[in-house]
């Protein structure tokens, strides 16, 4: 088992923020968080491209090379692999291992589930030592049809996945039953309107993803500073300094 693959504990699940460049990466870690993954949204975003078009696969690779390396355990969101070819997903999964990288994340967008299945295969055959996080999108975009949510990740689990991931579930009865039907790390995306962490522990849950909660969160805290000063008020909250986050560059 990989360091990576022993932080996620069934009731004491692994609670990984996920940044979208070099310094919130690295702003994460230095406050003890020993595994950090990257957000598709903010990557996309930061860069001025559609989220979940696989345009991002050059900046995904770019921050990966700029962070593999860094003093803590690197995954990262590769929408759906960024191709349809298992070949060239696989292919997307060794360069990622190569410079460090021990996680990957891949989504399948509702598309055919014996076509992300062979992508996760593909990576574990160009990677073993990847932890592929496989992510079905039926309570996502879909419309949560529960038996399709089974096909896909038990198709998935079969393929090789290390863990199984259902952003959008907030159930609580079903995410338990998912937690005791898997034999992986079953991997949930924190929503305030859905269980706490306590609580998803208590369920069995073994990753709980924040998703592109902190990008987003980042950009409204900067609005609200630059509305405050604009009115005449002194913003509120912490503000690193200059120097210190020049010492994330570092």
């Amino acid at each position: 088992m990989t360091a990576f693959a022993a932080l996620h504990r069934a009731g004491e699940p692994l609670l990984l923020p996920c940044a979208w460049d070099h310094a919130s990466a690295l702003a994460l870690a230095g406050h003890g968080f020993r595994a950090v993954g990257t957000t598709s949204l903010g990557v996309a975003a930061s860069a001025g491209l559609p989220d979940g078009a696989s345009a991002t696969r050059d900046e995904t690779l770019r921050l990966a090379l700029t962070l593999g390396s860094a003093p803590f355990l690197l995954s990262v969101d590769a929408e759906g692999g960024y191709s349809d070819d298992p070949d060239e997903v696989g292919e997307l999964a060794r360069q990622l291992a190569a410079v460090g990288v021990v996680g990957i994340n891949l989504e399948d967008a509702l598309g055919p589930a014996d076509r992300h299945a062979a992508k996760i295969a593909a990576v574990r055959g160009a990677a073993p030592g990847l932890f592929v996080n496989a992510r079905t999108d039926t309570y996502w975009s879909g419309d949560g049809d529960w038996s399709d949510t089974l096909r896909r990740l038990e198709a998935y689990r079969e393929a090789g996945a290390d863990g199984v991931f259902v952003p959008g579930l907030t159930d609580p009865a079903r995410i338990a039953s998912l937690t005791a039907r898997f034999d992986v790390p079953l991997n949930v995306l924190y929503t305030p309107a859905g269980p706490g962490l306590a609580h998803l522990a208590d369920l069995g849950v073994g990753r709980v993803s924040l998703g592109s909660l902190l990008y987003r969160r980042a950009l409204g805290a900067a609005l609200e500073a630059a509305a405050d000063l604009r009115a005449g008020r002194e913003p509120g909250g912490p503000t690193p300094t200059y120097d210190e986050v020049r010492e994330l560059t570092g």
